[in-house]
């Protein structure tokens, strides 16, 4: 085990431990460094601190980094789609219905799974349950996802999702016309009240979410579009566009699967009843690489599912302005 000493100085007095450690430790984002404290394993004066403890002149701040955790998790050689992969990185194309990493219900069969059998080694830092993982997708969401696979490479990717510096666009298929060819949602996203399994605009403790949007193209009761995200909420498009009443069709927690009945076009709804998952795919992933600071970017189009559904429908508004 590593043990880092600091002693407070007079331009630090009445700050928390855990803001001034997130100053200190840029190796270490924010969440560690408050599970590094419930641990034990940052202490003041030789006695351990909650988070908001405040400093005082002379205090000397002791915190001990633990080794780390070899990953428990069995090894599954489920196949990957790797569009990027280097001794730092792994860029996946993620497809819909997979899990990202373990949780209740879904202890086997997930993207971790999968990844410690095709790299042998992951980061430990970002938990034993997630090793590597530094943002997720939906399990019915497809696309892009970057992985890190040291502990350095996590803390660069991890800040550069906090700092809101990641380029996340997504393509979307809504339920109704967008008549505005571009717009944004800015509003907060929280746990639903009575569903927590859901979230909701409506939330008594919500945070801020920033969702910009471009209509691609247009049909009778749909309307295709580029989606960025400029913050990393859970399900953030699916309620910010469901709040707009313009939800991802097939999205059957967010009112995305009900629509479809609304579908005036015979042939467009039967094909639409038929999707068995939200139309949302991440279609581009931009990031600075974290140890050669160089800015990549990478795409990936719809999956032959989502493009099939696209061919219906234009076919048909072709035939309709026949």
């Amino acid at each position: 085990m590593k043990t880092v000493r600091y002693t407070v100085d007079a331009r630090a007095v009445k700050q928390r431990v855990d803001l001034f450690l997130a100053g200190q430790a840029t190796s270490l984002t924010r969440s560690q460094i408050k599970k590094l404290i419930e641990t034990d394993h940052v202490t003041v004066n030789r006695m351990p601190v909650k988070a908001s403890f405040r400093l005082k002149g002379g205090d000397v701040i002791e915190l001990t980094l633990p080794p780390p955790r070899k990953a428990t998790l069995t090894p599954e050689p489920i196949p990957l789609d790797v569009t990027f992969e280097d001794e730092a990185i792994i860029v996946v194309n993620k497809p819909a219905g997979m899990v990202v990493h373990p949780a209740a219900g879904h202890y086997t069969g997930t993207m971790v799974h999968a990844l410690l059998s095709h790299c042998r080694f992951l980061a430990g830092i970002g938990g034993v349950q997630r090793p590597g993982i530094v943002h997720r997708l939906d399990k019915d969401t497809s696309g892009l996802m970057v992985v890190a696979k040291n502990d350095a490479s996590h803390c660069h990717l991890s800040r550069q999702f906090k700092n809101h510096t990641v380029r996340k666009e997504y393509q979307a298929l809504v339920f109704g016309r967008m008549e505005s060819p571009a717009g944004s949602m800015t509003l907060d996203i929280g746990r639903h009240r009575a569903d927590r399994k859901k979230m909701s605009v409506h939330a008594k403790k919500g945070r801020a979410a920033l969702t910009r949007w471009n209509r691609i193209e247009q049909y009778d009761d749909c309307s295709l579009l580029r989606v960025c995200i400029h913050t990393g909420r859970t399900h953030q498009i699916r309620v910010h566009m469901s709040a707009a009443h313009h939800p991802i069709l097939g999205d059957s927690v967010y009112g995305g699967k009900k629509c479809i009945a609304r579908i005036g076009n015979d042939m467009v709804r039967s094909a639409l009843s038929r999707l068995s998952r939200p139309f949302l795919h991440a279609c581009l992933l931009g990031f600075d690489h974290p140890l050669t600071g160089q800015h990549l970017e990478f795409t990936q189009p719809l999956p032959p599912e989502l493009r099939s559904l696209l061919t219906i429908l234009r076919e048909s508004a072709c035939s309709s302005s026949v």
